[in-house]
């Protein structure tokens, strides 16, 4: 009979007397993004929203994921093809608050900031946003192309 240990059991073996490795793992990884945070106009911390980008026959829809964020923090503007939507969440937590001790805070607060390049141009005054529930729905209707006058072009004879 083999005396080896299994895989999982060697593994076992080697991680005893060491602190939970995945939480190591997780320790590692959130301090790599607060450095990668420093210096960035993004506080550490805060994660700008999930979105959705689906581009349809009519144009694109944008849905934005943001939790905590009331529609008037939110701003949404376009300029040269590129959407623009920020929003800033305010801090709940008093510091003053003597009669609290928090223990875990992973509620982020505060602003950012993402950019969406338009694939196409757009018919700029039928643009439309609604915010319900937390998401926020940008509608992008399509601008019709713009037909472009055929060019004959000369074809010169010995090169």
């Amino acid at each position: 009979m083999d005396k080896t240990p299994s895989l999982p059991a060697a593994f076992g073996q080697a991680m005893r007397g060491l602190s939970d490795p995945f939480a190591a793992m997780r320790r590692e990884m959130e301090r790599l993004f607060q450095d990668m945070g420093a210096g960035s106009p993004l506080p550490a911390g805060f994660v700008s929203p999930k979105v959705d980008v689906a581009e349809t026959g009519a144009g694109l829809e944008i849905h934005a994921e943001l939790p905590g964020v009331k529609a008037e923090e939110i701003s949404l503007d376009l300029t040269d093809g590129v959407l623009t939507l920020k929003a800033e969440r305010a801090e709940e937590r008093r510091e003053e608050d003597k009669e609290k001790r928090w223990h875990i805070v992973e509620r982020s607060s505060g602003a950012f900031i993402r950019r969406f390049a338009l694939p196409f141009a757009a018919k700029e005054e039928e643009i439309s946003a609604a915010f319900d529930n937390g998401v926020l729905k940008v509608t992008i209707p399509r601008a019709a192309p713009e037909p472009k006058p055929q060019r004959r072009i000369e074809i010169t004879s010995g090169g």
